[in-house]
Protein backbone atom coordinates (compact mmCIF):
# COMPACT_ATOMS: atom_id res chain seq x y z
CA UNK A 1 0.00 0.00 0.00
CA UNK A 2 2.88 2.28 0.83
CA UNK A 3 4.53 1.73 -2.15
CA UNK A 4 1.66 2.49 -4.50
CA UNK A 5 1.14 5.67 -2.57
CA UNK A 6 4.95 6.68 -3.07
CA UNK A 7 4.38 5.62 -7.44
CA UNK A 8 1.60 8.04 -7.09
CA UNK A 9 3.60 10.49 -5.76
CA UNK A 10 5.86 10.12 -8.23
CA UNK A 11 4.09 9.96 -10.82
CA UNK A 12 2.00 12.98 -10.45
CA UNK A 13 5.32 14.86 -9.74
CA UNK A 14 6.77 14.30 -12.79
CA UNK A 15 3.77 15.40 -14.35
CA UNK A 16 3.53 18.66 -12.51
CA UNK A 17 7.14 19.02 -13.34
CA UNK A 18 6.81 22.72 -15.27
CA UNK A 19 9.39 23.27 -18.51
CA UNK A 20 10.80 26.52 -16.52
CA UNK A 21 12.58 24.42 -14.07
CA UNK A 22 14.91 23.45 -16.73
CA UNK A 23 16.59 26.87 -15.74
CA UNK A 24 16.22 26.96 -12.08
CA UNK A 25 19.71 25.96 -11.62
CA UNK A 26 20.52 25.26 -7.85
CA UNK A 27 16.99 27.03 -7.19
CA UNK A 28 14.47 24.71 -5.78
CA UNK A 29 10.69 24.47 -7.79
CA UNK A 30 9.34 24.65 -4.04
CA UNK A 31 9.96 25.81 -0.56
CA UNK A 32 9.10 25.36 3.05
CA UNK A 33 7.13 28.44 4.63
CA UNK A 34 6.78 29.22 8.26
CA UNK A 35 3.64 29.72 9.27
CA UNK A 36 4.35 33.25 11.29
CA UNK A 37 4.19 36.73 10.98
CA UNK A 38 6.67 38.99 9.13
CA UNK A 39 8.28 40.19 12.06
CA UNK A 40 9.06 37.04 13.06
CA UNK A 41 10.71 36.49 9.97
CA UNK A 42 13.37 39.34 10.23
CA UNK A 43 13.79 38.23 13.93
CA UNK A 44 15.63 35.39 12.46
CA UNK A 45 17.52 37.14 10.53
CA UNK A 46 18.81 39.80 13.40
CA UNK A 47 19.31 36.70 15.41
CA UNK A 48 22.00 35.59 13.11
CA UNK A 49 23.71 39.12 11.99
CA UNK A 50 23.09 41.47 14.82
CA UNK A 51 25.90 43.36 14.25
CA UNK A 52 24.84 43.61 10.50
CA UNK A 53 23.28 47.38 9.22
CA UNK A 54 20.28 47.03 8.71
CA UNK A 55 19.57 50.46 7.72
CA UNK A 56 21.19 53.45 6.39
CA UNK A 57 19.61 56.84 6.32
CA UNK A 58 21.86 59.96 5.54
CA UNK A 59 25.06 58.52 6.80
CA UNK A 60 23.05 57.21 10.10
CA UNK A 61 23.18 53.46 10.02
CA UNK A 62 21.06 51.11 12.32
CA UNK A 63 22.31 47.46 13.00
CA UNK A 64 19.91 44.25 12.75
CA UNK A 65 20.48 44.10 16.88
CA UNK A 66 19.40 48.05 17.26
CA UNK A 67 16.72 47.97 14.49
CA UNK A 68 15.21 44.59 17.00
CA UNK A 69 14.93 47.21 20.09
CA UNK A 70 13.29 50.04 17.82
CA UNK A 71 10.80 47.70 16.78
CA UNK A 72 9.72 46.57 20.55
CA UNK A 73 10.52 50.39 21.58
CA UNK A 74 7.49 51.05 18.71
CA UNK A 75 5.80 48.44 19.72
CA UNK A 76 5.10 49.47 23.41
CA UNK A 77 4.35 52.79 22.49
CA UNK A 78 1.28 51.60 19.62
CA UNK A 79 -0.03 49.39 22.67
CA UNK A 80 0.40 52.14 25.42
CA UNK A 81 -1.66 54.26 22.68
CA UNK A 82 -4.43 51.80 22.84
CA UNK A 83 -3.65 49.79 19.40
CA UNK A 84 -5.37 46.16 19.76
CA UNK A 85 -5.02 43.39 17.55
CA UNK A 86 -6.58 43.62 14.06
CA UNK A 87 -6.54 47.24 14.34
CA UNK A 88 -5.65 49.54 11.23
CA UNK A 89 -3.10 51.61 11.35
CA UNK A 90 -2.13 53.67 8.71
CA UNK A 91 1.67 54.62 7.54
CA UNK A 92 1.60 58.08 5.02
CA UNK A 93 5.79 57.93 4.84
CA UNK A 94 8.75 58.12 2.32
CA UNK A 95 11.75 55.42 3.06
CA UNK A 96 12.54 56.06 6.70
CA UNK A 97 13.69 54.36 9.69
CA UNK A 98 10.70 55.45 11.26
CA UNK A 99 8.02 53.90 8.65
CA UNK A 100 10.22 50.53 8.96
CA UNK A 101 10.16 50.61 12.53
CA UNK A 102 6.36 51.49 12.86
CA UNK A 103 5.85 48.88 10.16
CA UNK A 104 7.13 45.97 11.56
CA UNK A 105 5.81 47.07 14.99
CA UNK A 106 2.16 47.08 13.70
CA UNK A 107 2.79 43.63 12.89
CA UNK A 108 4.64 42.55 16.20
CA UNK A 109 1.31 43.81 18.28
CA UNK A 110 -0.99 41.94 15.52
CA UNK A 111 -2.49 45.57 13.85
CA UNK A 112 -2.90 45.65 10.20
CA UNK A 113 -0.55 48.39 8.86
CA UNK A 114 -2.31 50.45 5.78
CA UNK A 115 0.26 51.98 3.25
CA UNK A 116 -0.81 55.05 1.65
CA UNK A 117 1.17 57.66 -0.72
CA UNK A 118 1.92 60.88 1.17
CA UNK A 119 1.49 62.86 -1.86
CA UNK A 120 -2.30 61.60 -2.56
CA UNK A 121 -4.92 64.04 -2.61
CA UNK A 122 -6.75 64.92 0.53
CA UNK A 123 -9.88 63.63 -0.96
CA UNK A 124 -8.11 60.25 -2.20
CA UNK A 125 -6.68 59.79 1.53
CA UNK A 126 -10.11 59.86 3.24
CA UNK A 127 -10.88 57.07 0.64
CA UNK A 128 -8.31 54.80 2.16
CA UNK A 129 -8.83 55.78 6.16
CA UNK A 130 -12.50 55.64 5.60
CA UNK A 131 -12.51 52.01 3.46
CA UNK A 132 -9.99 50.96 5.80
CA UNK A 133 -11.71 52.29 8.97
CA UNK A 134 -8.01 53.12 10.13
CA UNK A 135 -7.98 55.13 13.91
CA UNK A 136 -4.15 55.42 14.42
CA UNK A 137 -1.85 57.33 11.33
CA UNK A 138 1.54 57.81 10.99
CA UNK A 139 2.25 60.56 8.69
CA UNK A 140 5.07 62.65 7.32
CA UNK A 141 5.21 66.36 7.81
CA UNK A 142 4.33 67.59 4.14
CA UNK A 143 1.45 65.23 4.63
CA UNK A 144 0.21 66.59 7.85
CA UNK A 145 -2.21 69.32 6.95
CA UNK A 146 -4.44 67.19 4.88
CA UNK A 147 -4.74 64.63 7.47
CA UNK A 148 -5.41 67.22 9.75
CA UNK A 149 -8.55 68.98 7.68
CA UNK A 150 -9.88 64.83 7.69
CA UNK A 151 -9.81 64.32 11.57
CA UNK A 152 -13.36 65.54 11.95
CA UNK A 153 -14.96 63.57 9.43
CA UNK A 154 -12.59 60.20 9.34
CA UNK A 155 -12.50 57.52 12.47
CA UNK A 156 -8.65 58.93 12.92
CA UNK A 157 -7.93 58.95 16.69
CA UNK A 158 -4.56 59.59 16.79
CA UNK A 159 -2.56 61.09 14.94
CA UNK A 160 1.79 60.73 15.08
CA UNK A 161 3.80 63.38 13.48
CA UNK A 162 7.23 62.85 12.09
CA UNK A 163 9.90 65.05 10.12
CA UNK A 164 12.60 63.67 7.90
CA UNK A 165 15.03 64.52 10.14
CA UNK A 166 13.89 62.48 13.22
CA UNK A 167 16.05 59.51 12.13
CA UNK A 168 19.21 61.95 11.02
CA UNK A 169 22.58 61.66 13.03
CA UNK A 170 22.93 65.37 14.67
CA UNK A 171 25.33 67.29 11.89
CA UNK A 172 22.61 65.94 9.19
CA UNK A 173 19.54 67.25 10.74
CA UNK A 174 21.37 70.72 11.65
CA UNK A 175 22.26 70.85 8.12
CA UNK A 176 18.42 69.85 7.24
CA UNK A 177 17.06 72.69 9.92
CA UNK A 178 19.22 75.51 8.44
CA UNK A 179 18.11 74.12 5.00
CA UNK A 180 14.69 74.13 5.98
CA UNK A 181 14.05 77.29 7.99
CA UNK A 182 12.84 79.33 5.59
CA UNK A 183 10.13 76.85 5.20
CA UNK A 184 7.22 76.82 7.40
CA UNK A 185 7.40 74.25 10.03
CA UNK A 186 4.99 72.25 10.71
CA UNK A 187 3.61 71.95 14.09
CA UNK A 188 1.22 69.26 15.59
CA UNK A 189 -2.21 70.41 16.82
CA UNK A 190 -5.24 68.36 18.90
CA UNK A 191 -4.92 64.53 18.98
CA UNK A 192 -1.51 64.39 17.69
CA UNK A 193 2.09 64.12 18.92
CA UNK A 194 5.24 63.96 16.76
CA UNK A 195 7.45 61.10 16.85
CA UNK A 196 9.87 61.30 19.07
CA UNK A 197 7.22 61.88 22.07
CA UNK A 198 5.59 58.98 21.11
CA UNK A 199 8.36 56.59 21.14
CA UNK A 200 8.83 58.19 24.87
CA UNK A 201 4.97 57.40 25.62
CA UNK A 202 5.93 53.51 25.59
CA UNK A 203 9.13 53.94 27.83
CA UNK A 204 6.43 53.41 30.10
CA UNK A 205 3.99 50.52 29.23
CA UNK A 206 4.60 47.15 30.56
CA UNK A 207 2.21 44.87 29.38
CA UNK A 208 2.27 42.34 26.47
CA UNK A 209 3.37 43.45 23.28
CA UNK A 210 3.81 40.24 21.26
CA UNK A 211 0.68 38.95 19.40
CA UNK A 212 0.86 35.43 18.11
CA UNK A 213 0.19 35.67 14.14
CA UNK A 214 0.19 32.81 11.56
CA UNK A 215 0.90 33.01 8.03
CA UNK A 216 -2.51 33.77 6.64
CA UNK A 217 -3.48 36.25 8.73
CA UNK A 218 -4.07 39.75 7.44
CA UNK A 219 -0.58 41.86 7.79
CA UNK A 220 -0.97 44.66 4.86
CA UNK A 221 -3.20 46.60 2.69
CA UNK A 222 -1.55 48.38 -0.33
CA UNK A 223 -3.65 50.61 -2.93
CA UNK A 224 -4.30 49.88 -6.93
CA UNK A 225 -6.53 50.52 -9.04
CA UNK A 226 -7.84 46.65 -10.00
CA UNK A 227 -9.20 46.14 -12.59
CA UNK A 228 -11.66 47.81 -12.93
CA UNK A 229 -9.72 51.52 -12.33
CA UNK A 230 -11.40 52.24 -9.38
CA UNK A 231 -8.62 52.80 -6.58
CA UNK A 232 -8.90 49.52 -3.94
CA UNK A 233 -7.33 47.94 -1.19
CA UNK A 234 -5.38 45.09 -1.25
CA UNK A 235 -5.28 42.61 1.25
CA UNK A 236 -2.24 40.60 2.00
CA UNK A 237 -1.18 38.25 4.75
CA UNK A 238 2.52 37.75 6.63
CA UNK A 239 2.53 34.45 4.07
CA UNK A 240 2.32 36.31 0.90
CA UNK A 241 5.11 38.78 2.00
CA UNK A 242 6.93 36.00 3.88
CA UNK A 243 6.89 33.69 0.63
CA UNK A 244 8.27 36.80 -1.77
CA UNK A 245 11.20 37.29 0.59
CA UNK A 246 11.99 33.57 0.31
CA UNK A 247 10.97 33.21 -3.35
CA UNK A 248 12.84 36.57 -4.24
CA UNK A 249 16.07 35.30 -2.26
CA UNK A 250 16.97 32.03 -3.83
CA UNK A 251 16.00 33.64 -7.85
CA UNK A 252 17.83 37.03 -6.86
CA UNK A 253 21.58 35.64 -6.80
CA UNK A 254 24.14 35.74 -5.73
CA UNK A 255 22.47 37.71 -2.93
CA UNK A 256 24.22 37.51 0.61
CA UNK A 257 23.94 38.74 4.09
CA UNK A 258 26.01 41.61 4.18
CA UNK A 259 25.45 42.58 0.80
CA UNK A 260 23.60 46.31 0.16
CA UNK A 261 20.50 47.78 -1.89
CA UNK A 262 19.57 50.84 -2.78
CA UNK A 263 15.89 51.25 -1.58
CA UNK A 264 14.60 53.55 -3.84
CA UNK A 265 11.13 52.39 -4.30
CA UNK A 266 8.50 53.66 -2.22
CA UNK A 267 7.53 51.73 1.15
CA UNK A 268 3.70 52.38 -0.26
CA UNK A 269 4.51 50.38 -3.18
CA UNK A 270 4.44 46.60 -3.23
CA UNK A 271 7.99 46.72 -5.45
CA UNK A 272 9.22 48.53 -2.41
CA UNK A 273 7.91 47.01 0.32
CA UNK A 274 8.10 43.72 -0.83
CA UNK A 275 11.68 43.80 -2.84
CA UNK A 276 13.41 46.19 -1.41
CA UNK A 277 12.99 46.30 2.39
CA UNK A 278 11.00 42.76 3.47
CA UNK A 279 13.35 40.53 0.87
CA UNK A 280 16.78 42.61 1.84
CA UNK A 281 15.94 42.49 5.42
CA UNK A 282 15.12 39.07 5.26
CA UNK A 283 18.42 37.91 3.77
CA UNK A 284 20.55 40.12 6.23
CA UNK A 285 21.47 43.13 3.44
CA UNK A 286 21.89 46.84 4.46
CA UNK A 287 18.73 48.59 2.88
CA UNK A 288 20.20 52.15 1.86
CA UNK A 289 17.22 54.19 2.42
CA UNK A 290 16.32 56.94 0.13
CA UNK A 291 12.65 59.08 0.73
CA UNK A 292 12.84 60.98 -2.77
CA UNK A 293 14.42 60.29 -5.49
CA UNK A 294 15.70 62.54 -8.18
CA UNK A 295 17.38 61.36 -11.47
CA UNK A 296 20.30 64.07 -10.50
CA UNK A 297 21.53 62.70 -7.62
CA UNK A 298 21.56 58.86 -8.49
CA UNK A 299 25.38 59.14 -9.58
CA UNK A 300 26.12 60.55 -6.41
CA UNK A 301 24.10 58.10 -4.68
CA UNK A 302 26.01 55.31 -6.01
CA UNK A 303 29.36 56.91 -5.63
CA UNK A 304 28.86 57.25 -2.15
CA UNK A 305 26.94 53.94 -0.99
CA UNK A 306 28.14 51.35 -3.30
CA UNK A 307 24.95 49.57 -3.45
CA UNK A 308 25.28 46.03 -4.67
CA UNK A 309 21.61 45.76 -5.50
CA UNK A 310 19.82 48.31 -8.25
CA UNK A 311 16.13 47.88 -7.83
CA UNK A 312 13.59 50.07 -9.84
CA UNK A 313 11.24 51.26 -12.89
CA UNK A 314 12.77 51.53 -16.40
CA UNK A 315 12.70 55.44 -15.57
CA UNK A 316 15.56 55.01 -13.22
CA UNK A 317 17.55 53.38 -15.63
CA UNK A 318 17.03 55.73 -18.79
CA UNK A 319 18.55 57.97 -15.93
CA UNK A 320 21.41 55.78 -15.38
CA UNK A 321 22.39 55.73 -18.60
CA UNK A 322 22.10 59.65 -19.18
CA UNK A 323 24.02 60.48 -16.56
CA UNK A 324 27.56 61.45 -17.48
CA UNK A 325 29.29 62.00 -13.92
CA UNK A 326 29.94 58.00 -12.99
CA UNK A 327 32.85 57.21 -14.05
CA UNK A 328 34.48 53.69 -15.79
CA UNK A 329 34.28 51.38 -12.51
CA UNK A 330 32.12 53.05 -10.55
CA UNK A 331 29.17 49.96 -11.18
CA UNK A 332 31.76 47.49 -10.44
CA UNK A 333 30.34 47.38 -6.87
CA UNK A 334 27.03 46.29 -8.99
CA UNK A 335 26.06 42.10 -8.75
CA UNK A 336 22.28 42.48 -9.33
CA UNK A 337 20.32 44.98 -11.48
CA UNK A 338 16.56 44.30 -11.20
CA UNK A 339 13.95 46.02 -13.06
CA UNK A 340 9.63 45.82 -12.52
CA UNK A 341 7.08 47.87 -12.80
CA UNK A 342 6.59 48.37 -16.23
CA UNK A 343 7.53 47.31 -19.46
CA UNK A 344 11.91 47.13 -19.92
CA UNK A 345 12.05 48.02 -23.43
CA UNK A 346 14.66 46.30 -25.51
CA UNK A 347 16.81 49.06 -26.80
CA UNK A 348 16.78 50.37 -23.28
CA UNK A 349 17.99 46.86 -21.72
CA UNK A 350 20.78 46.72 -24.26
CA UNK A 351 21.93 50.25 -23.64
CA UNK A 352 21.68 49.86 -19.75
CA UNK A 353 23.91 46.60 -20.26
CA UNK A 354 26.23 48.01 -22.32
CA UNK A 355 26.30 51.21 -20.07
CA UNK A 356 26.76 48.70 -16.96
CA UNK A 357 29.95 46.61 -18.62
CA UNK A 358 31.41 49.90 -19.77
CA UNK A 359 31.73 51.53 -15.78
CA UNK A 360 32.85 48.22 -14.39
CA UNK A 361 30.19 45.61 -13.54
CA UNK A 362 29.99 42.08 -15.23
CA UNK A 363 26.12 41.64 -15.04
CA UNK A 364 23.15 42.34 -17.12
CA UNK A 365 19.83 43.80 -16.25
CA UNK A 366 17.08 41.84 -14.96
CA UNK A 367 13.53 41.75 -16.28
CA UNK A 368 11.07 40.93 -14.00
CA UNK A 369 7.15 41.07 -13.47
CA UNK A 370 4.28 41.18 -10.60
CA UNK A 371 1.75 43.23 -9.92
CA UNK A 372 0.44 44.42 -6.37
CA UNK A 373 -2.06 41.49 -6.32
CA UNK A 374 0.43 39.24 -6.30
CA UNK A 375 2.58 41.00 -3.43
CA UNK A 376 4.76 42.03 -6.62
CA UNK A 377 7.08 40.04 -7.98
CA UNK A 378 6.62 36.84 -8.95
CA UNK A 379 8.54 35.86 -12.20
CA UNK A 380 11.81 37.06 -13.31
CA UNK A 381 14.87 36.75 -15.58
CA UNK A 382 17.27 33.77 -14.40
CA UNK A 383 20.83 35.08 -13.86
CA UNK A 384 22.47 33.09 -16.28
CA UNK A 385 19.91 32.92 -19.05
CA UNK A 386 18.22 35.29 -21.31
CA UNK A 387 15.65 35.53 -23.65
CA UNK A 388 14.73 38.43 -26.15
CA UNK A 389 11.83 40.26 -24.75
CA UNK A 390 10.71 37.77 -21.88
CA UNK A 391 10.16 38.74 -18.64
CA UNK A 392 11.56 35.72 -17.27
CA UNK A 393 10.68 32.44 -15.64
CA UNK A 394 8.15 32.02 -12.24
CA UNK A 395 9.07 32.09 -9.08
CA UNK A 396 9.70 28.99 -7.31
CA UNK A 397 5.78 27.64 -6.06
CA UNK A 398 4.18 30.19 -8.51
CA UNK A 399 2.34 28.47 -11.09
CA UNK A 400 1.74 30.84 -14.39
CA UNK A 401 -0.56 29.69 -17.27
CA UNK A 402 -2.25 31.01 -20.03
CA UNK A 403 -5.87 31.19 -21.06
CA UNK A 404 -8.32 32.31 -23.53
CA UNK A 405 -10.07 35.99 -22.83
CA UNK A 406 -12.81 35.24 -20.32
CA UNK A 407 -12.28 31.66 -20.19
CA UNK A 408 -10.49 29.38 -18.10
CA UNK A 409 -9.61 27.67 -20.84
CA UNK A 410 -5.93 27.06 -21.11
CA UNK A 411 -4.53 28.12 -24.50
CA UNK A 412 -1.01 26.04 -26.31
CA UNK A 413 2.39 27.29 -25.59
CA UNK A 414 3.45 30.29 -27.51
CA UNK A 415 -0.41 31.38 -28.17
CA UNK A 416 -1.76 34.62 -26.23
CA UNK A 417 -4.07 35.19 -24.18
CA UNK A 418 -4.85 36.22 -19.89
CA UNK A 419 -1.71 35.46 -18.02
CA UNK A 420 -3.14 34.01 -15.05
CA UNK A 421 -0.90 33.40 -11.67
CA UNK A 422 -1.45 31.10 -8.36
CA UNK A 423 1.01 30.45 -5.68
CA UNK A 424 1.26 31.59 -1.52
CA UNK A 425 1.94 35.37 -2.97
CA UNK A 426 -1.58 35.83 -4.52
CA UNK A 427 -3.71 38.16 -2.50
CA UNK A 428 -6.33 37.55 -0.04
CA UNK A 429 -8.96 39.76 -1.96
CA UNK A 430 -9.68 42.92 -2.09
CA UNK A 431 -11.03 45.62 1.09
CA UNK A 432 -14.57 45.34 1.61
CA UNK A 433 -14.89 44.59 -2.04
CA UNK A 434 -16.03 41.37 -3.67
CA UNK A 435 -13.56 40.71 -6.77
CA UNK A 436 -13.88 38.34 -9.97
CA UNK A 437 -10.41 37.91 -10.71
CA UNK A 438 -9.70 35.31 -8.33
CA UNK A 439 -11.42 32.31 -9.32
CA UNK A 440 -10.89 28.42 -8.25
CA UNK A 441 -10.09 26.30 -11.40
CA UNK A 442 -10.96 22.95 -11.93
CA UNK A 443 -7.51 21.84 -11.07
CA UNK A 444 -8.98 23.20 -7.53
CA UNK A 445 -6.16 26.00 -7.51
CA UNK A 446 -6.84 29.65 -7.03
CA UNK A 447 -6.01 31.47 -9.75
CA UNK A 448 -5.62 35.08 -10.40
CA UNK A 449 -6.78 36.76 -13.46
CA UNK A 450 -4.35 39.35 -14.07
CA UNK A 451 -5.88 41.59 -16.71
CA UNK A 452 -2.60 41.19 -19.03
CA UNK A 453 -2.25 39.68 -22.03
CA UNK A 454 0.80 37.25 -22.79
CA UNK A 455 2.11 33.85 -23.47
CA UNK A 456 4.42 31.22 -22.20
CA UNK A 457 7.00 29.17 -24.85
CA UNK A 458 7.53 25.71 -24.92
CA UNK A 459 10.65 26.34 -22.48
CA UNK A 460 8.37 27.80 -19.99
CA UNK A 461 9.41 31.55 -20.47
CA UNK A 462 6.80 34.46 -20.01
CA UNK A 463 5.77 36.72 -22.32
CA UNK A 464 3.92 39.95 -21.62
CA UNK A 465 2.37 41.92 -24.26
CA UNK A 466 -0.28 44.50 -23.60
CA UNK A 467 -2.72 45.13 -20.36
CA UNK A 468 -6.14 44.31 -20.86
CA UNK A 469 -7.64 46.89 -18.88
CA UNK A 470 -7.10 50.63 -19.86
CA UNK A 471 -4.12 51.72 -17.73
CA UNK A 472 -0.71 53.97 -17.91
CA UNK A 473 2.38 53.30 -16.45
CA UNK A 474 4.25 56.34 -15.74
CA UNK A 475 7.55 56.17 -13.58
CA UNK A 476 6.38 52.77 -12.30
CA UNK A 477 3.36 54.64 -11.11
CA UNK A 478 0.14 52.78 -12.31
CA UNK A 479 -2.45 55.74 -13.64
CA UNK A 480 -6.41 55.00 -14.30
CA UNK A 481 -7.70 56.76 -16.91
CA UNK A 482 -11.14 56.04 -15.95
CA UNK A 483 -10.54 57.80 -12.27
CA UNK A 484 -9.09 60.49 -13.33
CA UNK A 485 -12.18 61.18 -16.03
CA UNK A 486 -14.77 60.75 -12.87
CA UNK A 487 -12.76 63.66 -11.24
CA UNK A 488 -12.54 65.79 -14.56
CA UNK A 489 -16.12 65.10 -14.90
CA UNK A 490 -17.65 66.72 -11.73
CA UNK A 491 -16.00 70.13 -12.92
CA UNK A 492 -18.73 72.58 -13.36
CA UNK A 493 -17.96 73.62 -17.22
CA UNK A 494 -16.94 69.94 -18.11
CA UNK A 495 -19.59 68.04 -20.39
CA UNK A 496 -17.49 64.80 -20.58
CA UNK A 497 -13.52 63.65 -20.09
CA UNK A 498 -11.40 61.23 -21.26
CA UNK A 499 -7.43 60.44 -20.67
CA UNK A 500 -4.67 58.82 -22.47
CA UNK A 501 -1.40 58.38 -22.40
CA UNK A 502 1.18 59.60 -23.89
CA UNK A 503 5.29 59.60 -24.77
CA UNK A 504 7.35 60.97 -22.13
CA UNK A 505 11.36 60.99 -22.63
CA UNK A 506 11.59 60.08 -19.04
CA UNK A 507 8.72 58.79 -17.12
CA UNK A 508 8.03 56.83 -20.18
CA UNK A 509 4.13 57.80 -20.49
CA UNK A 510 2.08 60.35 -18.86
CA UNK A 511 -1.38 61.16 -18.87
CA UNK A 512 -3.53 63.65 -21.25
CA UNK A 513 -6.76 64.69 -20.72
CA UNK A 514 -9.30 65.29 -23.64
CA UNK A 515 -11.88 67.84 -22.37
CA UNK A 516 -15.76 68.15 -23.51
CA UNK A 517 -16.83 71.81 -22.44
CA UNK A 518 -20.48 72.06 -21.82
CA UNK A 519 -22.88 74.00 -24.52
CA UNK A 520 -22.29 76.88 -24.78
CA UNK A 521 -18.72 77.11 -22.84
CA UNK A 522 -15.75 78.53 -25.00
CA UNK A 523 -12.18 77.35 -24.11
CA UNK A 524 -9.97 79.78 -22.39
CA UNK A 525 -6.97 79.66 -20.29
CA UNK A 526 -8.47 80.51 -17.34
CA UNK A 527 -10.95 77.48 -17.44
CA UNK A 528 -7.52 75.23 -18.22
CA UNK A 529 -6.05 76.82 -15.07
CA UNK A 530 -9.60 76.00 -13.08
CA UNK A 531 -9.35 72.47 -14.49
CA UNK A 532 -5.60 72.00 -13.33
CA UNK A 533 -6.45 73.72 -10.03
CA UNK A 534 -9.60 71.10 -9.59
CA UNK A 535 -7.14 68.21 -10.60
CA UNK A 536 -4.59 69.31 -7.99
CA UNK A 537 -6.95 69.04 -5.09
CA UNK A 538 -8.59 65.46 -6.32
CA UNK A 539 -5.80 63.88 -7.38
CA UNK A 540 -2.21 62.41 -6.28
CA UNK A 541 0.41 64.71 -7.65
CA UNK A 542 1.57 61.75 -9.99
CA UNK A 543 -1.18 61.10 -11.79
CA UNK A 544 -2.14 64.45 -12.50
CA UNK A 545 -2.60 65.19 -16.41
CA UNK A 546 0.36 66.49 -18.02
CA UNK A 547 -1.19 68.57 -20.94
CA UNK A 548 -5.21 69.56 -21.43
CA UNK A 549 -6.47 69.68 -25.01
CA UNK A 550 -10.15 70.90 -25.13
CA UNK A 551 -12.22 69.29 -28.08
CA UNK A 552 -15.81 69.50 -29.61
CA UNK A 553 -16.58 65.75 -28.90
CA UNK A 554 -15.20 62.32 -27.85
CA UNK A 555 -14.69 60.19 -31.11
CA UNK A 556 -17.13 57.12 -31.14
CA UNK A 557 -16.33 53.66 -33.08
CA UNK A 558 -19.71 52.18 -34.72
CA UNK A 559 -20.60 50.49 -32.06
CA UNK A 560 -20.57 53.36 -29.92
CA UNK A 561 -17.61 52.79 -27.83
CA UNK A 562 -14.88 55.62 -26.99
CA UNK A 563 -12.52 55.19 -29.92
CA UNK A 564 -8.99 55.77 -27.49
CA UNK A 565 -7.23 54.83 -30.92
CA UNK A 566 -8.29 58.14 -32.17
CA UNK A 567 -7.52 60.38 -29.79
CA UNK A 568 -3.82 58.71 -29.81
CA UNK A 569 -3.41 59.43 -33.63
CA UNK A 570 -5.02 62.80 -33.34
CA UNK A 571 -8.21 61.74 -35.65
CA UNK A 572 -10.95 64.08 -33.49
CA UNK A 573 -11.98 68.03 -33.91
CA UNK A 574 -10.73 70.40 -31.90
CA UNK A 575 -12.53 73.00 -30.19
Amino acid sequence: MIEKIMNILNFNKKHDRKPWYEFYGNVKPNLSYPDFSMYELIKEAALKYPKHIALEYFKKTVTYYSLMNKINDTAKSLKALGVKENDIVTICMPNTPSAIEMFYAVNKVGAIANMIHPLSSENEIKNYLDVSKSKYILTIDVAYKKIQALLKSTNIKNVILSYPNDDMNLIMSTLYNIKMRKMEKVTPGIDTITWKSFIELGKHYNGDISVRRVGTDKAVILYSGGTTGDPKGIVLSNLNFNALAMQAYVMCDPATDGDSILSIMPIFHGFGLGVCIHTPLYIGMKCILVPSFSSKNFASLIKKNKPNFLVGVPTLFEALIKNKKIRRNELSCVRCIVSGGDTLPLELKKKVDEFLKAHGSKYQIREGYGLTESTAACCLTPSKFYKENSIGIPFPDMNFKIVEIDTEKEVKANIDGEICISGPTVMMGYLNSETDILKKHKDENLWLHTGDIGSIDDDGFVYFKQRLKRMIVSSGYNLYPKYIEQVLNTHPLVQSSCVIGIPHPYKMQVAKAFIVLKDDVKPTSEIKKSLKEHCIKNLAKYSLPYEYEFIKAVPVTKVGKVDYKSLERGNYGKA
